[in-house]
């Protein structure tokens, strides 16, 4: 069997790792991959958005299924392509995917179905944003959220806690083209408060499978300071959702949006994403991605004794509801290296020492998100976010020890992580 893998960040290598190690005659092709999924994968160089080129090669080379990792070739519509020239491909179409790239749309879409999130309101232009926090309909000392409507890499959220910082939110969303305008509206809504947390399914248009839950560390300082980054590091546990609130998160969230997007004509089939607030009210939906999570991947991946491929499988066909998918117990963490200067102007190039060698079935692993070859084969730190530190455990704070002791080993100039990925939820 010929599987293609479409994506070059840490969480297709994690993706690759899980197929591989369960599947070890499995014929991966990955485009266009980085230098750690090369060692898992034969690479292609094709751009994820070039997709004449990833069909013709997934055509010629008679590829049994195709996965879709990154939110951008999901959102353009590659699956509805791969479709169309009967192809087999696990991922949403791009009418499903416009849960997660475009904001108003999926707030609109939770208040049709009655999915518990924060209030909000729509502004199609700076001054009609501008217009709602000064009428003070959001108490902007409380906190407000101001989100970018279309694709921002994770980086189109600013929380103001004053009118003040909520007015240079908007111009500064504005400035930098994300946000403001008729086509690209602003959402603004009220900031909720308590533990975040994030439920990933994979679904097959009716039935779902949940996996463990995770909890983000998105900003790029300790103590949550500093901007919002893709993510910087990511645990799992059992305990982060008690069972009966994670009974509510599958009845008022994941089942009603599934329902949803079935009623109004776009099945979702592929990895559906929700990320949590749980507030004393209950939990509410902060925001749905539609493909798996990066760092999210990584830290629960680590845990699936089932095979990945079974999985994908029976989620294109259809049944789901015949698969059963298991989940090692503990915990698992994956800390996130990156590079000076991200997310804003990344300081790369530098040659990256000091990586252990590591089995395939090491509770430890290493997946690579911004990696390079060198002219002479050294591994380069050449992305924002470069590797994925990732390990089991017994417990969250046997997980993270695991992970913070080998980080000590490995350097680059301009390298950076934070040293509490974690805390608070041991």
């Amino acid at each position: 069997m010929k599987l293609f893998l479409i994506g070059s960040g840490g969480r297709e290598h994690a993706v690759a790792w899980a197929l591989r190690r369960t599947n070890p005659q499995l014929k991966i092709f990955c485009a266009p991959g980085n230098a750690g999924i090369e060692t898992v994968t034969e690479c292609v160089p094709i751009n994820v958005s070039d997709t004449q080129r990833l069909l013709k090669f997934a055509a010629t080379e008679s590829v049994d299924l195709s996965v879709v990792g990154p939110e951008l070739p999901l959102a353009a519509g590659l699956v509805d392509e791969f479709v169309a020239n009967g192809l087999k491909v696990f991922g949403p179409t791009k009418a499903a995917a416009r849960l997660e790239a475009s904001k108003s749309f999926a707030k609109d879409f939770m208040a049709r179905h009655q999915i518990p999130t924060a209030r909000f309101h729509l502004a199609h232009s700076s001054d009609q944003a501008l217009r709602i926090l000064r009428s003070q309909e959001f108490d902007c000392d409380s906190g407000v959220v101001l989100k970018a409507d279309g694709l921002a890499a994770g980086k189109g959220v600013i929380v103001a806690h004053s009118l003040v910082e909520a007015e240079g939110a908007v111009r500064e969303l504005e400035r930098s083209g994300l946000g403001g305008t008729s086509d690209r509206p602003l959402v603004i809504e009220e900031a909720l408060t308590g533990p975040e947390a994030s439920v990933l399914a994979f679904a097959d248009g009716k039935d779902y499978l949940l996996m463990p839950p995770a909890r983000d560390h998105k900003r790029i300082g300790e103590n949550e300071t500093g901007p919002n980054t893709g993510g910087m590091g990511t645990v799992t546990s059992d305990s982060l959702i008690d069972e009966k609130v994670l009974q509510e998160i599958k009845k008022q969230i994941v089942e009603l949006t599934l329902e949803g997007a079935e009623r109004e004509g776009f099945p979702f089939r592929g990895v559906l994403f929700v990320g949590l607030m749980l507030t004393s009210e209950g939990p509410k939906v902060l925001e749905y991605n539609v493909r798996f999570g990066d760092p999210e991947t990584q830290a629960i991946l680590v845990r699936l004794e089932s095979n990945l491929l079974t999985v994908f499988e029976a989620a294109t066909q259809g049944k789901l509801a015949g698969c059963e998918i298991v989940w090692g117990g503990g915990a698992s963490a994956c800390v996130v290296l990156a590079n000076r200067g991200y997310p804003g102007k990344v300081e790369a190039g530098a040659k990256i020492e000091g990586l252990p060698q590591l089995g395939i079935n090491d509770p430890l692993q290493i997946f690579h998100a911004g990696t390079s070859r060198g002219q002479n084969g050294e591994l380069i730190a050449s992305g924002g976010r470069v590797l994925g530190i990732t390990s089991t455990g017994r417990t969250l704070p046997e997980a993270l020890n695991r992970c913070y002791e080998v980080i000590e080993s490995i350097c680059w100039e301009g390298m950076q992580f934070r040293r509490d990925i974690g805390r608070g939820a041991c």
